[in-house]
């Protein structure tokens, strides 16, 4: 079925599976995205006095773009826009292949990693945080910490009910990555004055912004961009390890990369599902769906739902049967659809170019515990 009601799901919640289902939930505007107190809250216990820390962290998030509806999702958004468009983009292009290239140096001259290294942590995981530090104009590329901060919040937001030690370790992160730009900020001499952060330190000065909605938008392009990235690298590159002739056929025809990265965020999407919470009823497939009540969109179902894709559970790049729901629909489309899809294309490019022989190597993949992203921990390959 692709709407039914689930008791099990975080205490209650409708689970909406099927393409055409989850596309209209994605775009009608009583789906509402603004359920971060109640869900930082899932995390507390119940016994659990709110502390400065506790109060600061749900300030924060629910003043992040993910969880904004309205007026204030398209004031934010449309600060940010500017910095996402194509010309933009086509700056940071040679600036992602640099990056790129230098961490396949860094393991093609490491004599130890012809006999097998993990993908995740010497590639997927450092690029996708060093080209949004790039984007936003940070110095140096940002501290190391970045992906360290970046993974505690995406596995706390990841979590349907995340227990107190995922919310304290996301607190940690947070404040550590609030104190980092709040310092940062205080010198933009140093920013790249094209960077998305000068220009949002601009319109705080306008006063288009607070100092709160300038410091969560910094902390959501950080850890929004890196884990879905990564999550398409990883998975990305398992899917076509595991099937030999589709990375034949892309050696062969490397000029099908852009429809072949398509295929991995549809067959295995970096985001799962997400969350919305009924501003009305509605009524979708015959069932009623009440205002208050939890509506989980499974993208990742969706993306597998046999009425829309033909042999759906099979990899298939030269697929073309329209476009998978991976980055969203509606006024919360993915802003950065078209950096994921074109940093996915460099860096397969020249993992290609680089390792031809690339394979999996003797041990398993390591998944993360299940959730709303789906990312790989650990991925051994040989070449």
């Amino acid at each position: 079925m692709p709407v039914q009601w689930s008791s099990a799901h975080c205490g209650g919640a409708w689970i909406i599976s099927g393409y055409d289902e989850v596309a209209h939930a994605l775009r009608d505007p009583r789906f509402s995205v603004r359920r971060a107190a109640r869900w930082i809250n899932s995390g507390l216990g119940l016994h659990t006095a709110d502390s400065h820390a506790q109060l600061r962290f749900k300030r924060i998030f629910s003043r992040s773009l993910l969880f904004l509806d309205g007026r204030a999702h398209r004031r934010l958004r449309g600060i940010l826009q500017p910095g996402f468009k194509p010309a933009q983009l086509a700056q940071l292009a040679p600036v992602i292949s640099r990056l790129t290239d230098a961490l396949i140096d860094d393991i093609a001259k490491d004599g130890s990693a012809r006999k097998g290294f993990d993908f995740v942590s010497r590639f997927a995981r450092p690029l996708p945080a060093q080209v949004i530090a790039s984007l936003m104009g940070l110095p140096a590329r940002g501290p190391q910490a970045f992906i360290d901060w970046a993974a505690d919040l995406a596995t706390f937001i990841g979590s349907p009910t995340p227990d107190t030690a995922l919310t304290e370790a996301a607190q940690q992160a947070m404040q550590a990555l609030c104190d980092y730009f709040a310092e940062v900020l205080q010198t933009p001499t140093q920013l790249d004055p094209h960077g998305l952060a000068v220009r949002l330190l601009e319109a705080q000065q306008q006063q288009a912004i607070t100092q709160v909605e300038l410091l969560a938008q910094c902390s959501t392009l950080l850890f929004a961009g890196y884990e879905t990235t990564r999550n398409l690298l990883g998975n990305g590159l398992l899917a076509l390890l595991r099937h030999p002739e589709q990375w034949a056929a892309l050696q062969a025809h490397p000029q099908g990369l852009r429809n072949a990265v398509r295929e991995m965020l549809r067959y295995d999407s970096p985001v799962q599902y997400t969350g919305r919470r009924l501003l009305d009823d509605v009524e979708l497939h015959g069932q009623l769906l009440r205002r208050g009540e939890l509506a989980i969109l499974h993208i990742g179902q969706a993306n597998h739902d046999e009425r829309r894709f033909s042999d759906a559970g099979r990899f298939d790049i030269s697929r073309d049967e329209g476009m998978h729901l991976s980055f969203g629909q509606g006024p919360h489309v993915c802003l950065g659809a078209a950096l994921t899809q074109m940093e996915a294309e460099i860096a397969f490019g020249a993992l290609m170019r680089a390792f031809p022989t690339l394979a999996l190597g003797n041990e398993p993949p390591i998944w993360q515990p299940a959730g709303a992203y789906r990312a790989l921990q650990g991925l051994a390959l040989v070449f």
